[in-house]
């Protein structure tokens, strides 16, 4: 199994992202730089966070242009697995890879702290692994999380069950006094209407080892593992 991660001017959780996938022995793991213009034989890849171009225009906006990104979308379309991280979700929106946009976060400030996620589709090739009914503990680092649709979009989300995460409290209820961010429904994670590109706000590659303060990402790489082994078999 092979995953590739992508590195744009401005990325700075690439090599967390990479660290995660080894700590968990998930396979090889190799960089896809942003001007490269093919994903090299990946079976998964991975748009990490941090702030691509830095930032200019809008988050993800440049980096949606980059070479790589060509290469990319040819990969989703033919059923390859994308996970977009942070500004990696943001890049998936800009590419028209996922549905909706990001907003500044809702008290227009930067926000860096623990979320607990609701795990809402158990089913997907990114969530198969997570225990049913547990409530994941996943930092956030971002300034626009503000996830935004319209009305029918949403509706089609939910219909379609491709909201993948909601920020909760700790108990798993879904409230606005648990929304860091402003965003639409609590929307933390979607899925596209495959099921085989996510993007999420927070990071799960920052909470890969208990001494991090959780280990919960590492049911959604699991998950994402899992998924390739099952493909190839």
């Amino acid at each position: 199994m092979k995953f590739g991660i992508v590195v744009f001017p401005g990325s700075n959780c690439d090599y967390d992202s990479y660290q995660a996938i080894k700590t968990l022995d998930l396979g090889e793991v190799i960089y896809l730089w942003h001007g490269d213009t093919s994903v090299n034989g990946c079976d998964v890849v991975i748009l990490p966070g941090g702030f691509s171009y830095g930032d200019y225009l809008r988050s993800g906006a440049i980096a949606r242009f980059s070479p790589i990104m060509k290469a990319i979308i040819e990969f989703a379309e033919n059923g390859g697995l994308v996970i977009g991280i942070c500004n990696g979700f943001q890049v998936l929106l800009e590419a028209g890879l996922l549905p909706g946009a990001m907003r500044k976060n809702l008290d227009m400030r930067f926000v860096c702290k623990d979320v607990y996620l609701k795990v809402q589709n158990h089913d997907s090739r990114f969530t198969h692994f997570c225990p049913k009914n547990k409530v994941l503990k996943i930092p956030i680092a971002h300034a626009e999380g503000n996830y935004y649709v319209d009305k029918d979009v949403l509706d089609e989300l939910y219909e379609t069950n491709r909201i993948i995460f909601q920020y909760s409290d700790k108990d798993g209820n879904v409230t606005d006094g648990a929304n860091p961010n402003g965003a639409l429904a609590n929307i933390a994670g979607i899925i596209n209407r495959e099921g085989n590109v996510l993007g999420m706000m927070p990071h799960p590659e920052r909470a890969c080892e208990s001494f991090l303060g959780s280990d919960d990402g590492r049911f959604i790489f699991k998950s994402i593992a899992g998924s390739v082994i099952n493909e190839k078999t």
